[in-house]
């Protein structure tokens, strides 16, 4: 099998309020519009909102994003930040966020000494 597109789907009990917290709190950029949903880019992806939820979100299912900033952004989500940031013991730098339905989205960085930025061949 030979994946040509991906993208990660979310269902909600209000999503024009999703819609709204993805396009205008988060910034994401809007891939495309269709009756119902909007397909936003996400790093390397795409998540789509679309159609209704008669069930809230579980933690089952969580968001993860790498920022530049931690630090910045939640500053700038303060609002929305369940969980302050923090280095991990893996090393990555977390601040956790909820969607307005309390979907968590995760918020990474890499820190510079992290190895997921520096060559291990060495």
């Amino acid at each position: 099998m030979e994946i040509l597109s991906s993208r990660v789907l979310i269902r909600s009990r209000d999503p024009e309020r999703v819609r709204a917290f993805y396009r205008d709190v988060l910034g994401l950029a809007v891939y495309r519009e269709f009756p119902g949903g909007t397909v936003f880019f996400l790093g390397q992806g795409f998540l789509e909102v679309s159609g209704t939820a008669s069930e809230d979100p579980t933690d089952a299912t969580q968001l993860w994003m790498q920022v530049r900033d931690v630090a910045q952004a939640a500053e700038e989500l303060a609002e929305h930040v369940v969980r302050p940031a923090r280095r991990e013991p893996w090393g990555l730098d977390e601040v956790w966020i909820a969607d307005p339905d309390g979907r968590r989205i995760v918020l990474v960085g890499i820190p510079a000494d992290h190895p997921l930025r520096r060559d291990v061949r060495e």
